[in-house]
């Protein structure tokens, strides 16, 4: 049984479609601020192993590490403002009505 662009496709025999959940809350400062200091210690911790990474031909990988920290700084200052935003928009919303 096909649907038309009016008529969406029923789902198969035996499936209920249930609603989409909402999305969960987290705190995404948190978790970016982890991110950011993990890549940080792995910059810090390959520094004294460069010459051997040098010669297996690895000597990007403190230069990637600190590029993540320096990409984890741009999402913290993201999320930072992202949450602000969202606490300010909370803040001058009217106050829901009680059924």
């Amino acid at each position: 049984m096909t649907g038309t662009p009016s008529q969406p496709v029923p789902p198969p025999s035996g499936r209920v479609r249930r609603p989409t959940p909402e999305p969960l809350e987290a705190d995404d400062v948190k978790i970016v601020a982890g991110g950011t200091v993990v890549w940080f210690v792995l910059f810090l911790v390959s520094l004294p192993f460069l010459d051997t990474l040098e010669r297996h031909d690895r000597e990007w990988w403190p230069w990637c590490a600190l590029a993540g920290a320096g990409l984890g700084v741009v999402g913290l200052w993201y999320v930072r403002r992202r949450r602000d935003a969202l606490r300010r928009r909370a803040e001058q919303a009217p106050p829901a009505r009680e059924h």
